[in-house]
C-alpha cells in the first residue's frame, strides 16, 4: 500500500473520531449537562476527561497524517492559493484544538472546574457556545477539504 493511502485513509479516521466526538459532546452532552446543573458539571467533567484522553491521540494523528500527505504530495504552493483556503483552515483548526487540548485544558482545567462549581448554567452556556463556534469552523473546513479534494474550488 501506497504510504500515502495509508496516511489519507489515518487522517480521516482521525478526524472522523475527533470532530464527531466534538459534535457528540456539543450537540448531546453539553445540552444534557445544561438542564442538570451541578450533576451536569459532573457528567461533562467525566465524559470530557475520557474523550480528552482519546482525542490526545486523534489530534496528533491528524496532524501528523496532514504534514506527511503535504510533505510527499509536495502540495507547499497550495497554502499560498485562495482556491486551497481548506488547507489554511485545516491547519488552524487543528492548532486551535491542538492549543486547547495540550495547552489550555492542564493549565486552567481546576480553575474551570471550580468555576463550573460555582454557577453551572453560567458556565455550562459558555461551554456550549464556545463548542458550538468550534464545531461550526471545523464542519465548514471538512466539508471545503473534502468538496475542495475532489475538485470542486471556489476561487
Amino acid at each position: 500500500m501506497d504510504d500515502t493511502i495509508l496516511a489519507r485513509a489515518l487522517h480521516l479516521l482521525a478526524i472522523v473520531h475527533w470532530i464527531g466526538g466534538v459534535s457528540f459532546v456539543t450537540l448531546v452532552i453539553l445540552p444534557l449537562a445544561r438542564r442538570a446543573g451541578t450533576a451536569g458539571v459532573d457528567l461533562f467533567a467525566r465524559i470530557e476527561h475520557r474523550f480528552a484522553a482519546q482525542v490526545r491521540i486523534s489530534i496528533p494523528i491528524a496532524g501528523a497524517t496532514g504534514f506527511w500527505m503535504t510533505h510527499r504530495l509536495d502540495l507547499w504552493d497550495r497554502f499560498a492559493d485562495p482556491a486551497f483556503w481548506w488547507m489554511t483552515a485545516m491547519v488552524a483548526v487543528w492548532t486551535l484544538f491542538m492549543a486547547v487540548v495540550f495547552v489550555v485544558e492542564p493549565l486552567l482545567g481546576r480553575r474551570i472546574a471550580a468555576a463550573a462549581h460555582a454557577a453551572p448554567e453560567v458556565l455550562l452556556g459558555r461551554a456550549l457556545k464556545l463548542h458550538l463556534l468550534l464545531l461550526l469552523v471545523s464542519t465548514l473546513t471538512i466539508l471545503g477539504a473534502a468538496a475542495g479534494a475532489h475538485g470542486f474550488l471556489v476561487f
